[in-house]
């Protein structure tokens, strides 16, 4: 009998060693920081997620970018291979042929006339020529944002005040 339970405790043994080297492969092939897009995500958020944390890729336009590459949702960002990363990227490179012209975030560009979807340091950089565009042609909502007021019609009698509160005061005899 003993020779039994000793030839039973080294199949689990041997079955617990080969559990360990799958989980070590997978280990390997797990990766806990990816770069999409110039951004480094976190390895163990879903493909989703992750997609969300560029500048530019909200809820809407990361889950419309699953079903193009026939991604399931509930996968992990650090368990995909680099070829399936560069294909999410070029993807979302090449959006508006993809994904219809209301999704995307740059309609009608006043420079091209053209419909494109924007990411990180470009996104920032459209914004801030729109502003400068603005203020230099002394719109309306230019004069706002060079006064540093509201822009959307706000009330600014308590609400936007800059500078120092003056307190309250004692009457002067």
């Amino acid at each position: 009998m003993s020779k039994q339970k000793s030839k039973e405790k080294s199949k689990e043994k041997s079955k617990e060693k080969s559990k360990n080297a799958e989980e070590s492969k997978e280990d390997k092939e797990f990766r806990h920081l990816v770069r999409v897009c110039g951004v480094i995500v976190d390895g163990k958020l879903r493909i989703n997620r992750a997609l969300m944390k560029v500048k530019g890729i909200g809820p809407e336009v990361s889950n419309s970018v699953l079903p193009i590459l026939n991604l399931p949702t509930g996968t992990k960002i650090g368990s995909l291979t680099d070829g399936e990363i560069e294909k999410i990227e070029v993807v979302i490179e090449n959006l508006d042929k993809h994904i219809p012209g209301w999704m995307l975030n740059r309609q009608r560009d006043i420079e091209t006339g053209k419909n494109r979807h924007l990411l990180t340091a470009d996104l920032d950089m459209s914004l801030r020529e729109d502003l400068n565009r603005m203020k230099k042609m002394r719109s309306y909502k230019g004069i706002r944002h060079s006064l540093n007021l509201p822009v959307r019609g706000q009330r600014t009698r308590s609400s936007f005040r800059h500078g120092a509160t003056m307190g309250v005061s004692r009457k002067k005899k």
